[in-house]
């Protein structure tokens, strides 16, 4: 199924809750969405569910759309299709395309194939654009053939919050074709990103985003600020 037979899908199904994800600090629901005798399963995140946050608004499904649309800008082609819906079985929230895993991958299993190194390298200018803070390994799966990054509900924040595990890129070069993807969006093209944030929140991606540009080499964690640079726990 293509990106936008899923994206309509998702958008138009009908939503048939399965069960809840094991282990989910949120309300994360499995479910199977049906539209016109085509089935597909999602993972379901409801603003009703959410845990709140001292420092993150309510709505972080949002931002899990909103990440969605910045790998589609960037094509990354690192998160499954995302979606914004309004009826879903328990409000307001994002519908996830679902990753078959093999439950056992994560980013420190996976990192030393040298099949993934583009593509984890790509993952991490997007969570540097994305101002992720908690990119941890655990939200990396593998299906059996490609990588996929999961549970981005943590991102644009207006602070400086980057956290993850993947440092190993610190102090690297941007490979340039990257580097031409991330220059058109801090310029301007930001496709839907922007319909799912606040205009500063909007304004401050494309200031990361430019800043990599101008620097053309990735960042390297900060230990003396008081944001830790890695998350906890690290899976």
């Amino acid at each position: 199924m293509t990106r936008d037979e899923q994206r309509t899908l998702l958008m138009k199904g009908s939503i048939e809750v399965e069960g809840r994800v094991q282990g989910s600090s949120n309300q994360a629901l499995l479910v199977t969405v049906e539209l016109d005798g085509v089935q597909g399963q999602a993972c379901y995140k409801a603003e009703a569910g959410e845990r709140p946050l001292w420092d993150f608004p309510d709505g972080l499904w949002r931002r899990e759309v909103a990440a969605s649309e910045l790998d589609h800008v960037l094509e990354t082609d690192l998160v499954p299709t995302t979606v914004g819906r309004e009826d879903g079985p328990f409000g307001v929230g994002s519908l996830q395309w679902w990753v078959d895993d093999n439950l056992e991958d994560h980013y420190f299993t996976l990192r030393e194939h040298p099949q993934f190194h583009a593509w984890f390298g790509e993952l991490c200018a997007f969570d540097v654009i994305a101002n992720n803070a908690d990119r941890k390994a655990g939200h990396v799966l593998f299906d059996g053939e490609r990588c996929w990054a999961i549970d981005n509900g943590l991102c644009f924040h207006e602070q400086d919050k980057l956290r993850t595990v993947i440092w190993e890129y610190a102090g690297l070069e941007v490979e340039g074709h990257l580097l031409e993807r991330i220059e058109r969006f801090a310029s301007g093209a930001t496709g839907q990103v922007g319909d799912w944030l606040n205009p500063i929140e909007l304004s401050l991606a494309q200031a990361r985003a430019h800043g990599l540009v101008e620097s053309s080499f990735f960042p390297t964690p900060d230990e003396e600020r008081d944001w830790p640079p890695y998350p906890w726990p690290l899976i």
